[in-house]
């Protein structure tokens, strides 16, 4: 965690960073050679380090600049993976006005970021997960196989529910990894909320085009959307009719939808 103070006013970065390290190791496995490990305190210390001379706004310029200082410091080191996950703050705003070093939590949703640097490459991805998406109407499932075992009924109406986990992978660095981001997460909503669902597959993969055509500087985009069912209460029993007002969530059983929609137009699903 780190504060970030400008006189009274503060401003607050959580992350769980990750490091992993691929080189010459095998001594230190087959041999009991240690002499080319470079320790997990040293890992850590470095990262503590780093936070406070270059860790701002953006978590993926925060990662590559720890993939630079391993690549340069240690020559047995041929590739190093960095992972990002933040836990988000909310400025506390009582009485209306923006307190100057109060937070809440701003959401369980996390956004996170990969980073991959090597002697002659690097990859950055980023994207976000555990975000709960819901709306109570405009969603319907029809048309699917049916045999002995089927017991759901089709419905034109129904309420769409997720947890989302969206990774996009970069062609090209952008000016800013954040705003990138926003745009991104901002043109999937909209799909999400405006778009009739006819199935959970359909809106992912519109979704995906919608983070294409916005951020011409991803590549590809890979989206998770498990079922987050919200199941319609018997009331008959009770001489009530259930006019799709009362539900019963659960997260399981749920079906794992997942796809990756490419630039190219190849789709992995």
């Amino acid at each position: 965690m780190k504060v970030i103070r400008a006189g009274a006013q503060h401003s607050l970065k959580e992350l769980a960073v990750s490091v992993m390290l691929k080189g010459e190791f095998e001594a230190a496995y087959t041999q009991a050679d240690n002499r080319l490990v470079v320790a997990t305190d040293t890992m850590k210390n470095t990262v503590y380090i780093l936070a406070k001379e270059k860790l701002g706004a953006e978590n993926e310029v925060f990662g590559l600049a720890l993939g630079e200082h391993f690549l340069k410091t240690y020559s047995q080191i041929s590739q190093v993976e960095i992972g990002l996950s933040e836990r988000t703050w909310e400025r506390m705003s009582p009485g209306g006005r923006p307190h100057p070093h109060s937070f809440l939590q701003d959401s369980p949703a996390k956004p996170f970021a990969t980073v991959n640097c090597s002697r002659d490459n690097l990859s950055v991805e980023s994207g976000i997960e555990d975000l709960l998406l819901l709306k109570t109407t405009g969603s319907g499932f029809e048309g699917y196989v049916k045999d002995k075992y089927t017991t759901l009924p089709e419905t034109k109406e129904r309420i769409m529910a997720t947890k989302l986990k969206a990774t996009w992978s970069y062609e090209r660095s952008p000016s800013s990894y954040a705003a990138t981001s926003a745009r991104i997460l901002e043109a999937m909503l909209a799909v999400f909320a405006n778009n009739y669902s006819p199935s959970v597959q359909v809106t992912l993969f519109q979704m995906g085009e919608a983070a294409l055509k916005t951020a011409v500087e991803i590549s590809r985009i890979h989206l998770a959307m498990p079922n987050q069912h919200c199941l319609l209460v018997n009331l008959s029993p009770f001489g009530l009719e259930n006019h799709n007002e009362i539900f019963v969530p659960t997260d399981e059983p749920h079906g794992q939808i997942e796809g990756t929609v490419s630039r190219d137009r190849e789709v992995s699903i």
